[in-house]
């Protein structure tokens, strides 16, 4: 997967894995896979486990309501990643940035490019781009990757949904009135 300068590819592969979590390390590695990574060893339980811990972690810094804890929480996981940036061709597919030590199980690998991805999206995009859906009964997290980022639902369905349950309630309320 090439890391673009926002995060996207990143944080997108975190909400997918935390809106349907894996349900085992074979699940993992196809996940993975269709979102654009090069696994350069098998998946293991291990690597399961160590992804979940990065998505848990994760999910605090999307369920953080100000900036300043956000933050905290990313800086957090970049420490834990303790990863740090080089170049690589592994893949034969060009000369790319890893956030990681050579040779890493894909957990750790999951966690290091969680970590920067998330805070290279919220730097370049703005604090406020991870978030959960705004309609009360769905809880899926997305990243806020419009152009003027003020996604509020995670999907067209969700907003369909809350604006005929707005219509339906502002009609109620105008029949109340009468």
């Amino acid at each position: 997967m090439h890391l673009n300068p926002y995060g996207e590819d990143a944080v997108n592969l975190a909400a997918d894995l935390t809106n349907r979590p894996p349900e085992s390390a074979d699940d993992l590695a196809d996940r993975c896979r269709a979102a654009g990574l090069a696994l350069e060893h098998p998946v293991t339980a291990r690597d399961l486990d160590r992804t979940r811990t990065a998505l848990d972690a994760w999910e605090k810094v999307v369920d953080a309501t100000e900036e300043g804890e956000r933050a905290e929480r990313v800086n957090a996981m970049l420490a834990a990643a303790a990863a740090y940036p080089r170049l690589t061709d592994h893949a034969g597919s060009g000369w790319h940035l890893h956030y990681r030590d050579d040779q890493q199980p894909l957990g750790a690998l999951l966690f290091s490019l969680i970590a920067v991805g998330t805070a290279l999206h919220l730097a370049g995009r703005g604090m406020h781009r991870l978030r959960r859906c705004d309609v009360t009964e769905c809880t899926t997290v997305f990243a806020d990757t419009s152009r003027t980022g003020r996604q509020r639902y995670c999907s067209q369905r969700c907003a369909n949904r809350d604006a005929v349950r707005r219509h339906r309630a502002n009609r109620e309320a105008s029949r109340a009135s009468a």
